[in-house]
């Protein structure tokens, strides 16, 4: 009797630790995922709404969000690269695609785009999405988007006889010209901060210029084409068309829009809001925004903004891409529009009548649809800031703009020596393996 109660016990104890097994096992495949997402500045604080309702859509997925301000963004992330604790989903400016893709930190996404029932190439303007491959690999999906176009006092432009926004660069240069002659002496017709480096790029991309050549390993900024645009932005100065200050010279951009020192401004869309905001009333139907001039026509303009990267290291891939389909959805994209102000990437959003009855944010979408990448080099952000000083000389008159050129060239062709030697190691390395 002992025996069989003793055996009949074992047993009981083997069920009951089964079981016990069991419901172990259950209770550690329900456990849901974590996801660790960092967001930069405004959009870090207001992406948390629409984190919650994926949550909500998806029980199984946790995200913690992490706000980032973008001074230290940068430095964090490379930081986080180094220290093997990068999250498994972030935002990246578009200029540092480029970079962090060299550093083998994001995941290639195309096969995760074939395969989407959500994502296509063809629902995002062509620019923007091009700044995301890098050598044709996709690494990344456009968040929101950027780009620079004019603001301009329409009310100033008409007393000088400019009914219609020019749309090439002699055209507009005359505006100018007309406009200052209206206003005359301490106005200008065009503020274009000194210590600003994309007006002049983007007048060089205009102009048709690659800036860099040889495989993006030299600078050519004494080609023909950026000369060509670098005279045309020289200029304005020169002529007392455009002010010789930077940012931190002017006591207040949005005073000086409304008491006329100046009639029209570059720059994006943060500042649809800033304007309404900042301007008196009175000037509310004074004021509007035009895409750029070119040279023989409509001009292009940069390709910027935001993209959702996803980290090559992730334990958790097809729930990381889950969230970039997400918060890409065209509803979600206007949604983050109303929370943040950033323009959405998807064209499909693009349709609602946030967009299509505010002549203000219309002038961006039809800019948009004329945008170039900047070259995609992991020393961009350098080559930027050394063309600011170049350009800072020249309009003070420390150098000539053909002399500030060629300094250009000499300091970026500096920069550009690692990846000149990488380059040809890597020609030298296959056409090794060719000749085997």
């Amino acid at each position: 009797m002992r025996a069989t109660r003793r055996g009949r016990g074992v047993r009981a104890g083997v069920a009951l630790s089964a079981l016990a097994l069991a419901s172990l096992s259950c209770a550690h495949a329900s456990a849901p995922v974590h996801l660790r997402f960092w967001a930069m500045g405004r959009e870090g604080e207001v992406v948390t709404d629409l984190v919650r309702d994926f949550e909500r859509e998806n029980p199984g997925i946790k995200v913690e969000v992490q706000q980032i301000p973008w001074s230290a963004a940068h430095e964090k992330l490379l930081t986080a690269y180094v220290g093997r604790s990068m999250p498994d989903v972030f935002q990246l400016g578009n200029t540092w695609i480029s970079e962090f893709a060299a550093l083998r930190a994001l995941a290639p996404l195309g096969r995760n785009l074939a395969a989407s029932a959500v994502l296509h190439a063809s629902s995002y303007f062509p620019g923007i999405w091009a700044t995301n491959q890098i050598d044709g690999v996709l690494y990344g999906i456009p968040w929101y988007v950027d780009t620079r176009v004019l603001f301009y006092r329409r009310d100033l432009l008409a007393r000088a006889g400019v009914r219609v926004m020019p749309a090439t660069w002699d055209a507009w240069r005359a505006a100018m010209v007309a406009v200052c002659r209206d206003q005359g002496p301490g106005h200008y017709a065009i503020f274009l901060p000194t210590n600003e480096w994309p007006q002049p790029m983007i007048l060089g991309m205009q102009a048709g210029a690659r800036m860099l050549v040889d495989d993006d390993t030299r600078a050519d900024f004494e080609s023909p084409e950026f000369r060509r645009a670098f005279h045309f932005y020289i200029g304005l100065f020169r002529d007392g068309l455009a002010p010789p200050v930077s940012n931190n010279q002017i006591a207040n951009m949005y005073q000086e829009f409304a008491r006329g020192g100046f009639a029209m401004v570059i720059t994006g869309p943060w500042n649809i809001g800033e304007f309404r905001r900042r301007l008196p009333l009175e000037l509310a139907g004074a004021w509007g925004t035009a895409p750029l001039p070119g040279p023989a026509g409509p001009g292009l303009s940069m390709a910027g903004g935001s993209s959702l990267a996803v980290l090559r290291e992730t334990r958790h891939p097809a729930e990381a891409w889950k969230l970039v389909e997400y918060l890409s959805r065209p509803e979600q994209q206007v949604r983050f529009y109303h929370l943040s102000g950033d323009l959405p990437a998807r064209v499909e959003a693009w349709r609602d009548t946030s967009f299509t009855h505010d002549p203000l944010t219309l002038a961006f979408g039809d800019q948009l649809q004329r945008t170039a990448p900047w070259p995609k080099v992991p020393e961009w952000e350098e080559i930027s800031i050394r063309l600011q000083d170049q350009v800072e000389r020249a309009v003070r008159g420390a150098t000539t703009p053909d002399s500030a050129l060629a300094a250009l060239d000499r300091d970026v062709d500096r920069m550009l020596e690692k990846r000149r030697w990488l380059r040809a190691r890597g020609r030298l390395a296959a056409e090794t393996a060719g000749a085997r």
